[in-house]
């Protein structure tokens, strides 16, 4: 398995995966997809390679998964599209891509990294939470058409 970095012919399927898996899995409706269209369009015309950048997860010519990094301000980085497929879930490539991107973060000269996520997502908040995450925010929200209680996350770097 390896990570590579993220390219604009990428998008289509990074698009496609978060909208089928989040409708069937959250019950989300299209907004979702829509969001992150627009977060990698707005990735792929604008990103400081330097201080931001887009891993994606291949294993045997299949994409598996992708997170990104995304500067917030001089010294917060954001934790972005952080996805895994079904099938490449329980294997520690979650951990894998997390730590690769904090470590990215940390080497850019950030000093705290943040994510916004929903409570529903217990996998990967259980991550966050082993890997050093802080929990600083939960409230209940209406988002891409259901009820959802959203969470705000922070890391020290």
């Amino acid at each position: 398995m390896t990570l590579r970095r993220f390219e604009a012919t990428d998008a289509p399927w990074l698009v496609a995966q978060h909208k089928a898996l989040y409708a069937r899995d959250e019950g989300f409706d299209d907004s979702f997809g829509d969001l992150v269209a627009q977060i990698l369009d707005d990735f792929t015309a604008d990103h400081d390679p330097d201080r931001e950048h887009g891993w994606i997860a291949v294993e045997n010519g299949q994409r598996l998964g992708s997170i990104f990094c995304v500067s917030l301000d001089e010294t917060t980085a954001k934790l972005r599209l952080f996805l895994l497929v079904p099938e490449a879930r329980g294997k520690g490539l979650g951990k894998r891509l997390l730590e690769t991107c904090k470590g990215f973060a940390r080497e850019a000269g950030y000093t705290k990294m943040v994510l916004w996520t929903h409570e529903s997502h217990r996998a990967a908040c259980a991550l966050y939470a082993a890997t050093g995450w802080t929990l600083i925010d939960s409230k209940p929200a209406h988002s891409f058409g259901v009820d959802v209680i959203e969470q705000h996350w922070e890391i020290a770097l």
